[in-house]
């Protein structure tokens, strides 16, 4: 058993490692497939043996082999990140049904990652991830859930964002939710049902809230500027999907 662990682990990093070409080139919209990873600054092909996850960081010194230029230690952190969940989702009794949560659970955090930098970084969350998430939550709907509480989840998750972001636009002029963000809520809402999406949507407020309104104080951000709504949105969907023993001490 211990030897399919190590596997989790391993396959973890190597799907970190794919990750973070996505998180690059997504939003740049460049192909995720071709070509080879290339260092950014001298363009140069990155050989295999400079791109093992997270140990060529490290042999490297966070540096290019070739130009030296740093590398972000995003890259080694994401790395890491999907090893040691990947670890910790892997079942301990392995079973048909055992695999399969543990692929849609580990697919659902890939995801979430990915959407997570790629908002904090380009204020955008990827129609493509928002599509993959709603592949995984319907099929998951479909096999294992109410599907009626699923698609009532889904409207409520998609239209109270909706018509609430179109009050505020008429009031104030300004878009206050993005289109990705309202899909989000959509989508989210189809595995978390009514009541899940509704707390989600109470908790990504107030994450947001406090987050923003700290940056505010501190003067580290203004009140005008612009803050990417998505990474709350994940973060409550992420304590609901892994922690929901807290959240039902929260609401309960």
């Amino acid at each position: 058993m211990i030897y399919l662990q190590i596997y989790s682990v391993i396959f973890g990093l190597l799907v970190g490692s794919f990750l973070n070409v996505i998180i690059y080139r997504l939003p740049r919209e460049q192909s995720i497939v071709f070509p080879r990873s290339n260092c950014p600054e001298c363009k140069k092909l990155i050989p295999w043996y400079f791109n093992i996850p997270v140990f060529s960081y490290l042999f490297l010194r966070g540096k290019c082999g070739y130009c030296e230029s740093k590398i972000s230690p995003r890259y080694p952190l994401i790395e890491l990140a999907t090893g040691i969940v990947s670890f910790l989702l892997f079942p301990k009794y392995i079973s048909s049904e055992n695999i399969m949560l543990y692929f849609f659970f580990f697919s659902v955090f890939c995801a979430f990652l990915c959407h997570f930098f790629i908002d904090v970084e380009f204020k955008i969350l990827p129609d493509s991830i928002n599509l993959y998430l709603f592949f995984l939550f319907v099929t998951y709907s479909i096999l294992f859930q109410d599907w009626m509480n699923s698609l009532i989840g889904g409207i409520v998750g998609f239209f109270v964002p909706l018509i609430v972001a179109w009050i505020f636009y008429k009031m104030r002029g300004v878009v206050g939710l993005g289109g990705g963000d309202i899909k989000l809520y959509g989508i989210l809402g189809i595995y978390l049902g009514v009541e899940g999406i509704i707390n989600n949507i109470f908790l990504s407020c107030l994450f947001g809230s406090l987050i923003s309104g700290g940056l505010i104080l501190t003067k580290k951000m203004s009140k005008d500027t612009p803050i990417a709504f998505g990474p709350f949105i994940i973060i409550a969907a992420s304590i609901q999907l892994y922690f929901p023993q807290l959240i039902n001490k929260i609401f309960h």
